[in-house]
């Protein structure tokens, strides 16, 4: 039987990377929002790309 990769203990993470972390974290606190500008004649509902298919006239296109 393996040991479950979940009940592994993680490694102590050094000094150096512990700071290159945390301004990570301050540069994406510290930027602005993206937004995206409303689509025009694009498809309603949940964008298409990230949560499925496109979908026209009851044709499924999967890509």
């Amino acid at each position: 039987m393996q040991d479950d990769p979940a009940d592994a203990i993680p490694a102590p993470i050094s000094p150096a990377a512990q700071r290159a972390l945390d301004e990570a974290e301050a540069r994406r606190q510290a930027a602005p929002p993206l937004t995206q500008p409303p689509e025009l004649g694009g498809p309603k509902g949940l964008d298409p790309i990230r949560y499925g298919d496109w979908e026209r006239k009851g044709l499924a296109v999967d890509f």
